[in-house]
């Protein structure tokens, strides 16, 4: 078969698409990805995928409606794929949408977590719902990576067969790994003995930087902030938080890394505060690197984290809550260990890469 891969912008093909694309050409199958232009599409395009990038916008303008839906209608009559495979809410309505206009056999989508339930005004989660459900009557297979978001779709009558797939990382990559720890921490200047606390996500607001920031401020602990702003991210600029933090030398801006896994192994705890997740990744990479994880008590972390044993959950947008937590792990390194082994352990039971790639191709008929 022939299938199509489509997501909004190139870091979304590059760290969420790629294993399931390659896990779909094992078993036989042609597969393209299709998303905005960007320079991460080389590392896909280097293991010999094509992508076609088209004008994708993570935008609710009309005429960016318009011009990336007939993008992907013109895409779709040319390439004739036997299947069409959306991602994210805006380019998984239109990828649906265009997929329908032009005939394809089987339309497919993954929610890597709904708008309407994330924090914001109710016209906003409204229109958010209103999209979904749209798009669920165009869907014939759909699917979520969290169980909390299949059932909702199940319930709000988005999708009477939604099914939770998960999220997986691959454990030969991600996992306790004492040369990396000490290469990373003398490239960082960072003692072995000295406490570090890792985030990793891009700098938007709703994964809750500022607070993390403001609860760091009474942790024992250096705080390494990993990632940055999409240049189609919105929302507001962080930069005044991280000036202004008084973390001074106990901060480390590291940037866009490739060695995610390296940068984990080095660290001792990790967090992830936001207000609005799907599952991420992130924290299955922590997990399967062996750290306990801080995270808030949200969908898609609750499902994730085992209070009290993986690690932490602390209620969202709660600055001293989240200080306990870190504080309490910063200061207990038997603690740590106990809860890094735990949260290894649950990784490797139900975020296994390979067999959530296999249940996704297997429910798409692949």
């Amino acid at each position: 078969m022939k299938v199509l891969q489509v997501t909004n912008v190139d870091f979304s093909l590059r760290h969420f698409l790629l294993p399931l694309m390659r896990g779909a050409r094992d078993r036989g199958h042609e597969v393209v990805g299709v998303c905005a232009n960007g320079p991460l599409l080389e590392i896909v395009r280097a293991e010999g995928f094509r992508v076609m990038p088209v004008p994708l916008a993570r935008s609710l303008s009309p005429i960016a409606l318009w011009r990336g839906l007939w993008a992907l209608v013109t895409l779709f009559r040319a390439e004739k794929p036997d299947l069409v495979h959306a991602h994210m809410p805006i380019s998984g309505v239109l990828a649906r949408l265009a997929a329908r206009i032009a005939g394809v056999k089987i339309v497919a989508y993954t929610c890597h977590g709904f708008l309407f339930n994330q924090p914001g005004p109710w016209w906003r989660r409204g229109l958010g719902l209103a999209m979904e459900w749209f798009g669920g009557k165009l869907t014939d297979v759909h699917m979520t990576v969290s169980t909390d978001e299949a059932q909702d779709a199940r319930r709000l009558h988005i999708h009477a067969n939604s099914t939770a797939i998960g999220n997986g990382r691959n454990p030969a990559l991600y996992h306790p790994d004492p040369a990396a720890r000490a290469k990373i921490r003398a490239e960082l200047a960072t003692p072995d003995q000295r406490v570090v606390v890792a985030v990793v996500s891009r700098l938007v607001r709703h994964k809750a930087h500022p607070e993390l920031l403001a609860a760091m401020r009474d942790v024992d602990a250096d705080l390494w902030v990993v990632g940055e702003r999409l240049a189609s991210d919105h929302g507001e600029d962080l930069e005044p938080y991280f000036a202004n933090s008084g973390l001074g030398p106990r901060l480390k801006r590291l940037g866009y890394r490739e060695d995610i896994a390296a940068i984990l192994a080095a660290a001792d705890i990790f967090a992830l505060p936001s207000h609005f997740e799907g599952l991420p990744m992130s924290v299955i990479e922590a997990m399967m690197c062996g750290l306990p994880v801080v995270a808030t008590d949200i969908r898609g972390p609750c499902e994730q984290v085992i209070d009290g044993q993986t690690g932490f959950l602390v209620p969202p947008m709660r600055v001293p809550e989240l200080a306990m937590a870190l504080q309490k792990l910063a200061t207990d390194a038997p603690m740590r260990a106990r809860m890094g082994i735990a949260s290894r352990e649950r990784a490797l039971d139900h975020y296994d890469e390979g067999r959530v790639v296999a249940r996704t191709l297997d429910l798409l008929g692949l």
